[in-house]
């Protein structure tokens, strides 16, 4: 295909059957998050939705958030219709997104995304990596979840507990919240490459960037009030096309102390108990030096299976 023959534009609420239509229900591992977030991100302040067509036909999507007190965007959605893939057009739509910024905004410097697999040396080449996280996953009924927390809690009670203090995870409200995570504590021995990382949305820990973070509805849990070794922030669980009943949860915990990284997990899990049913899959986002203790964790009696092995996402930038 020719990609002189795409034709770009902005998206608009009307187009999300379309939309629907370039997603596959098994991308993603069944827990594409673009028939949920697609509506959000259409009203989101500061966000474009760029979509690409042919012959009037919607065959991809990417979008950018200007974060960082309009110094950068985070690129974020790219998708490509299934039946054209590996045609040209992602690249093709990547190319007019970046010329896009350039020539409307030009206060951007940095553009900024993540992706689920390792930088080829091609990428490297216009691109530099500033954070790394290890992906563990977790799938169960939510009729197991209950069952799977209260031997979780009971092996932490037995390996010692979660801190060195007596008040074990706390959860913050957003002032606190906001408070902490632009601490130099937090920023230079928590954050991964001192990036706020929620999902896989990379923010720099900047005033800025608060009202990003406000949008998205987090529970924000430490595994100790003062100097924490585990911070963590879990999203609403949202619909996801594995079944039609599954729940998809993100939580991203920061820091290497295991004890203090598994507290504030499970604290987590407490957190969502009451409210969840149907079929969960949790993706527990970590600093890769952690992901193997977590793992031995949750090996579990209660139904509560790992979704995927090892994997890691990569946040990478570069100048425009």
């Amino acid at each position: 295909m020719e990609t002189s023959q795409v034709v770009y534009s902005l998206a608009e609420e009307q187009d999300y059957q379309q939309v629907l239509n370039i997603c596959n229900s098994s991308d993603f591992g069944g827990l594409d998050y673009m028939p949920v977030f697609f509506p959000r991100w259409i009203k989101e302040p500061g966000r474009l939705v760029f979509l690409a067509r042919v012959g009037g036909r919607v065959v991809a999507l990417e979008s950018v958030l200007q974060v960082d007190g309009g110094q950068t965007v985070v690129v974020q959605g790219l998708r490509v219709v299934p039946d054209l893939r590996g045609r040209g057009i992602a690249g093709a739509i990547q190319r007019h997104v970046v010329a896009y910024v350039r020539q409307h905004y030009p206060e951007v410097r940095v553009v900024r995304l993540t992706r689920g697999e390792a930088p080829t040396p091609e990428t490297l080449i216009k691109y530099r990596v500033i954070a790394k996280e290890a992906i563990f996953s977790l799938c169960c009924e939510a009729v197991h979840l209950g069952a799977f927390v209260a031997e979780l809690r009971s092996r932490l009670a037995l390996e010692g507990g979660s801190s060195s203090s007596n008040d074990g995870p706390l959860t913050l409200s957003q002032q606190q919240a906001e408070a902490l995570v632009l601490t130099q504590h937090v920023v230079s021995n928590l954050l991964p490459g001192q990036t706020i990382m929620n999902d896989w949305e990379p923010l720099k820990p900047l005033e800025a960037n608060l009202e990003v973070l406000r949008r998205r509805g987090l529970t924000w849990i430490v595994d100790r009030e003062n100097q924490p070794a585990a911070l963590s922030l879990g999203t609403p669980p949202y619909a996801a096309p594995y079944r039609h009943d599954a729940l998809r949860v993100n939580i991203n915990i920061f820091g290497r102390r295991l004890a203090s990284v598994c507290a504030v997990f499970l604290a987590q899990l407490e957190a969502l108990l009451p409210s969840l049913s149907g079929y969960l899959v949790f993706y527990v986002y970590v600093d890769p030096e952690v992901w193997s203790g977590l793992r031995r964790f949750c090996e579990n009696d209660a139904n509560v299976s790992f979704f995927k092995d090892y994997w890691e996402d990569c946040v990478l930038e570069m100048d425009i």
